[in-house]
């Protein structure tokens, strides 16, 4: 199929990328239309299938965008040291990475249940090696009995529920900078978790 006169690929794969992550962020992946899509990049319907086979596989593309980029970013963390320290930098990583990301945390939630048992699969295994890395860090502190945790994988779901809720009420230029709200959750984990 050609290409649209005047598009780029470099530059209208990611808009196309982007459209849909506001769209679906703003108006839900069911209510979505690749047509909407085109019309919000400005290409022709059929010129979205350059770009991307179809809806399902744009949306498990932004997932599975958001996920790898969480782990490489995770993995970019010197992780060393006592469980203490380490539950911190995992508190202020966690806030600090999803503040700048609140569509894609929002589709990442919220849209997970319109992917296809294959590319749910996928995501759903990419998560549970996020969350296994809070997972450790907990078990880690109740070994060194600075953690008093009965259950670490539960413990770990609420901890990364508790953080991942700051992206649907903080506000930049608001009451609080991100350092003082990243504080302010350090506070409540370290509490909530302390032997």
């Amino acid at each position: 199929m050609a290409r649209t006169q005047g598009s780029h690929s470099e530059i209208t794969g990611p808009r196309v990328r982007e459209a849909a992550l506001q769209l679906f962020a703003k108006h839900g992946y069911a209510a979505v239309s690749m047509r909407r899509i085109a019309s919000e990049v400005g290409v022709q319907a059929g010129a979205l299938y350059n770009y991307t086979p179809d809806k399902q596989a744009l949306l498990f593309s932004l997932l599975r965008g958001h996920m790898d980029d969480l782990l490489a970013a995770r993995a970019e963390l010197r992780d060393a040291g006592g469980a203490l320290v380490r539950l911190e930098r995992f508190v202020r990583f966690h806030i600090a990475f999803h503040l700048e990301r609140p569509e894609a945390v929002f589709i990442s939630y919220m849209e997970l249940r319109n992917l296809e048992p294959e590319n749910f699969a996928v995501i759903e295994g990419l998560r549970r090696e996020y969350e296994g890395q809070l997972e450790a860090i907990l078990r880690q502190g109740a070994a060194e009995g600075v953690f008093d945790v009965s259950d670490a994988k539960i413990a770990a779901l609420a901890v990364i529920a508790m953080l991942t809720g700051v992206t649907t009420w903080y506000r930049s230029g608001g009451r609080l900078s991100v350092p003082e709200v990243q504080q302010i959750y350090w506070t409540m984990v370290r509490k909530a978790v302390a032997a």
